[in-house]
């Protein structure tokens, strides 16, 4: 005979058991999450590093900008600053350069006594050259010694020629005359003169 229970037999659950396969694809899902999660946060994190250098790139190429039109302009300063320190020199030069025909003029115009005057200087490597007219020998004299005693002129200085020029009746007699004169300043040595 067979014997059914009808009586429900209590059974326990069974316990929810993962297998291995079960488990797998769960733990390449999260595995495949993290590595989004990582890469999404890496995309990000260099995005926003590219923003930060563009930005620094770009303030950069401004400073690189500015900076090239200040050196531009410190350049031409240079340049202008240069230019100028040559002029000031070549100035200087000149200036330097001057004082011996100021003191040659000076000296020259101090020698000339009453009754001499002077037509034409002339100022050549063999010395100056002095052409006057005067209306007595004794002021020729007395302008060849002053320009001697001066200092400023080396001795002798020779009266190359003296004419006395056609008079008339009532008027002076004027003597026409040619001196030569080397001018030397004082403390400078005198190249003597060849010739006449």
């Amino acid at each position: 005979m067979i014997r059914i229970n009808l009586l429900a037999v209590r059974r326990k659950a069974p316990e929810p058991s993962f297998a291995i396969a079960q488990r797998a694809p769960l733990l390449c899902s999260l595995l495949l999450l993290a590595t989004a999660l990582v890469v999404g946060w890496r995309f990000w994190s260099v995005r926003q590093e590219s923003a930060r250098l563009t930005d620094e790139i770009q303030r950069a190429q401004q400073e690189a900008q500015s900076l090239r039109s200040v050196l531009q302009q410190v350049q031409e300063f240079e340049q202008r600053k240069s230019l100028l320190q040559q002029r000031v020199a070549l100035i200087e030069e000149l200036r330097q350069g001057q004082t011996a025909p100021v003191h040659m003029i000076d000296e020259v115009s101090r020698a000339v006594p009453d009754r001499l005057w002077l037509t034409e200087m002339k100022q050549d490597a063999g010395g100056l050259k002095i052409d006057g007219r005067t209306t007595s020998l004794t002021s020729l004299s007395d302008f060849v010694g002053n320009l001697e005693s001066s200092g400023y002129f080396a001795r002798p200085v020779e009266i190359v020629d003296s004419q006395v020029e056609n008079a008339t009746q009532n008027t002076v007699d004027v003597v026409k005359f040619t001196v030569k004169a080397q001018f030397a300043m004082p403390g400078t040595k005198t190249v003597p003169r060849t010739g006449t």
